[in-house]
């Protein structure tokens, strides 16, 4: 993607923000935050009985880039399960999101896929854990 491209693909997604919304009975849902330019995001998850993410949402406030990262993370995690989401690059969202524009503010681009891998670990340790006491 060249640098007008990764432009009009931020200004979209924080134009027109995906998933922008706090979900009911979540399995996730962790806030974030950057101290340096006053971002705070919350992620909120829910994974269905197959183990895949069947909802998603966010909240927050914070600079282009922040918020449109995290309209894009909710996009990319759609139907993955906990392992795969924890797995997730930072390098590639860097990657997709148009490194050129974003490298500047990594910490901003990175907020909502960090806060999301906290948040699905945690509870894919929970999830590990009362599967162990059930055997």
């Amino acid at each position: 993607m060249d640098r007008q491209e990764a432009i009009e693909f931020l200004i979209d997604h924080y134009e027109n923000p995906r998933h922008n919304h706090a979900l009911e009975n979540p399995d996730v849902s962790l806030s974030g935050g950057n101290p340096g330019c006053a971002d705070v995001i919350t992620m909120h998850a829910r994974f269905g009985k197959d183990g895949k993410l069947e909802a998603i949402g966010w909240e927050g406030e914070g600079c282009t880039i922040s918020r449109a990262a995290a309209s894009y993370v909710t996009e990319i995690v759609e139907g993955l399960t906990a392992e795969e989401i924890e797995a997730l690059s930072f390098e590639d969202l860097m990657d997709q999101l148009g490194r050129e524009l974003v490298m500047t503010r990594p910490t901003c681009a990175t907020l909502a896929l960090g806060t999301l891998k906290k948040g699905v670990h945690d509870y894919h340790m929970r999830e590990l854990r009362d599967a162990a006491r059930e055997a």
